[in-house]
């Protein structure tokens, strides 16, 4: 715990120079967790940070739009049931999935209000008034034979949320009564032999013009992983320290919710959710500790994670001047309470360590009205108003346990009450140009006062107009091509106002109450055309030029914290084939290749170099290869990811895995209605790393001084699982 003891003793002394510009190093959601994450899915996030203390950070998938199917007059494709029959899908999510060249976005249940959250899902032409539950969860619950058709269009077509988006998804259901519903149960077991089960229910109710749906789900995801830490001297690479470690993991989850609709027509509608989950994040370490001099150690560190949320949503829709008026609600609270303890021990005596307890509540209420009418004019149009009040009340304890006795250490901004007033006023107009060519235009005014109380005392109002255009082309010989530009500012995380000790890391997160939004302008071109059928083909490229960038600055007290560098550049480069083989002589097959280039660039202010923004990856690869033969199935997923790197005040934090990372999976469809499928979760067995180099006193000095190497591995993970779905 050296790394903590260090800084934390600059408490009591003078403040390090802050003459010099900040340092860059970015992790704004700071990692608390020594668990080395499994690769994930690419997101669309160019500073997106690390998920804990060796996962790989990823770029994002672009979304495709779909070419083949029925053509509709508003240039809409639609898929009906039968093309997804081959597939045998329990539930509509695995549907969406399965649809041509569409690559689902979840969205982002973190953004504050509910405009900026959405997806690029709908259901019968309406957004779920949902946030806690993400829209593949939704569609999880809701069983295969209650989808009638899927309908893929450009985003104009759905609503304000989704104008300027090359494609949306529209999943339209049945009217049919009675009662469907899934079930699904999985066992997973891990390198030392333990078997962890989970399962989860859903049914869906129609009557009439109604419908209920309710879930219930529990998981119990655990795993062990192995693996060890090595820290030496620079340049002579000497070891100081060896750690070999072992992380037990458990995270189990339940949750229930419902979700009821009331369907009487255009414009006649009405839909109520509720949702209450418990989630939690035990880790247990155990620590070999042997120093280059001096007793060997057997340390131990445990991280209680509990996360409790509850959310009640709805929206009510009527006819209004000829189009429709929606009034959407949406109250969401979750309560944390987190509990570190890193203990230094020497034959279990306890000599030494730190514990930490994070006590914190967020509240959101949303409320928005939005108008909308399809022809006004030639024009379609949607304006509205949105209003949101957030609060974040957050209590941060950390103490010193040497000598047996829990001596507190005071934070900067360790309690500290963040609150905000938020509200925007939006419009959206759409219209065709041309047969070939469509123009869509937008606006929308933010305004927020952002209140900060406790430790630190701040407010500010900010207010930003964000324009928007694109221009959507469809000459003819099935090419399709889109330009877009558009204002973006930024939300802030309010737990980047409050301080905060990662125990794993032996590092302190400083908070900073005047932490600024970084503001972009982005232009994006993409061009794309159908291959092989329903195959696609698609090109994007792009560049934001982004004001105040947000990376991590220092703090008086000599920790590094969120903070704003100056201008930066982002340049994108991406292309995604989807290609069904059948054609190829790979009957049933299907093989999807992605590659992602994003460059980042921004000045150094240490260094007064270019370097790319923290927590972004250069170049992400993916590949996916599916073969379907009646009732049997097969597929595996590739992923590569170039390092990342955090520039924070003293160390560069490099987390990086070996590629490539593969999932293989095989299914065996007994009846149309049941599937069991097993699979191996990193198939090849890479481990993560995570690569940690230090400077004295800052990164100002040109070389650095010391080292630290860490290695964790999950190993393969097999698994069966068992879904059906009935009614």
């Amino acid at each position: 715990m050296g790394g903590i003891l260090a800084v934390l003793a600059q408490l009591a002394g003078p403040p390090p120079a802050t003459d010099s510009a900040p340092p860059p190093a970015a992790d704004p959601a700071a990692t608390r967790s020594d668990r080395a994450a499994p690769s994930a899915e690419p997101t669309d996030t160019v500073t997106a940070p690390a998920g804990d203390a060796i996962a790989t950070p990823t770029q994002p998938a672009a979304n495709a739009a779909t070419p083949g199917a029925t053509g509709a007059s508003d240039g809409r494709l639609v898929y009906d049931t039968a093309f997804f029959r081959t597939f045998s899908p329990a539930s509509a999510l695995e549907i969406v999935q399965r649809t041509p060249g569409f690559q689902l976005d979840i969205g982002d249940q973190e953004v504050r209000g509910f405009g900026q959250a959405a997806g690029n899902v709908v259901i019968n032409g309406q957004r779920p008034s949902s946030k806690s539950d993400t829209i593949n969860t939704i569609l999880q619950r809701i069983p295969a034979n209650r989808v009638l058709r899927v309908e893929v269009g450009r985003g104009d077509l759905f609503g304000a949320e989704f104008a300027g988006r090359p494609q949306v998804l529209n999943l339209v259901l049945t009217q049919g009564g009675g009662i469907a519903g899934t079930v699904e149960g999985t066992v997973m077991r891990d390198y030392t032999g333990r078997l962890y089960p989970a399962g989860s229910a859903s049914t869906l109710i129609r009557r009439g013009s109604s419908s209920l749906n309710l879930a219930l789900g529990v998981t119990n995801d655990r795993s062990t992983e192995e693996g060890f830490d090595r820290v030496v001297t620079l340049p002579a690479r000497v070891e100081t320290e060896y750690r070999r470690k072992i992380n037990r993991i458990e995270e189990p989850t339940g949750y229930v919710s419902g979700a009821y609709e009331y369907n009487g027509g255009a414009n006649r509608t009405a839909h109520l959710n509720g949702r209450l989950s418990l989630d939690r994040t035990i880790l247990t370490q155990s620590n070999a500790v042997t120093p280059a001099s001096g007793p060997e150690r057997n340390d131990r560190l445990t991280q209680r994670y509990k996360l409790t949320g509850f959310e009640l949503g709805g929206d009510y829709t009527v006819p209004f001047l000829d189009g429709g008026l929606k009034l959407i609600g949406l109250a969401t609270r979750k309560d944390r309470d987190d509990r570190d303890r890193s203990l230094l021990r020497i034959d279990s005596a306890v000599i030494g360590g730190f514990s930490q307890s994070v006590v914190a509540a967020r509240d959101e209420t949303v409320v928005r009205v939005i108008w909308n009418r399809s022809d006004l004019k030639g024009w379609s149009v949607e304006t509205g108003v949105e209003g949101a009040l957030n609060i974040l009340d957050s209590d941060v304890n950390l103490f010193d346990l040497d000598g047996g006795v829990p001596q507190r250490i005071d934070l900067p901004v360790d309690q500290a009450k963040v609150k905000e007033y938020r509200g925007e006023l939006f419009v959206n107009l759409g219209r065709p140009l041309s047969k070939t060519l469509r123009l869509d235009l937008g606006a929308t005014y933010e305004a927020s006062d952002l209140r900060v109380t406790g430790d630190a005392r701040a407010q500010r109002v900010l207010t930003f107009l964000k324009p928007r255009a694109t221009l959507d082309w469809r000459p003819g010989g099935k090419w399709h091509a889109q330009a877009s530009i558009k204002r973006t500012v930024a939300q802030l995380q309010f737990e980047d106002f409050i301080s905060i000790a990662e125990l794993t890391n032996e590092r302190v997160n400083g908070g900073n109450a005047n932490l600024q939004p970084q503001r972009a302008w982005e232009l994006l071109t993409f061009v794309e055309r159908p291959i092989l059928g329903d195959g696609l083909v698609r090109l994007e490229a792009g560049y934001n030029r982004i004001a105040l960038v947000q990376d991590r600055v220092p703090t008086p007290e000599g920790f590094d914290a969120p903070g704003n560098l100056g201008n930066g550049d982002v340049y994108v480069l991406r292309g995604r084939i989807d290609a069904p083989l059948t054609r190829l002589g790979v009957k049933g097959g299907r093989a999807t290749v992605y590659l992602s280039y994003i460059g980042t660039r921004v000045e150094d202010p240490y260094t007064g170099r270019d370097r790319p923004f923290s927590g972004t990856s250069p170049l992400v690869a993916t590949a996916s290869f599916r073969q379907d033969r009646a009732k049997f199935a097969w597929g595996i997923d590739l992923e590569a990811v170039m390092p990342t790197r955090y520039y924070r005040l003293n160390e560069v934090d490099e987390p990086f895995s070996r590629a490539p990372y593969a999932k293989i999976f095989a299914e065996y469809r007994p009846t149309t209605k049941s599937t069991i499928a097993v699979g191996l979760d990193n198939a090849t067995g890479v481990p993560a790393f995570r690569r940690r180099t230090f400077y004295q006193p800052d990164r100002r000095t040109p070389l650095p001084f010391l080292e630290e190497f860490r290695q964790r591995n999950r190993h393969i993970l097999p698994y069966i699982t068992v879904k059906h779905q009935f009614g």
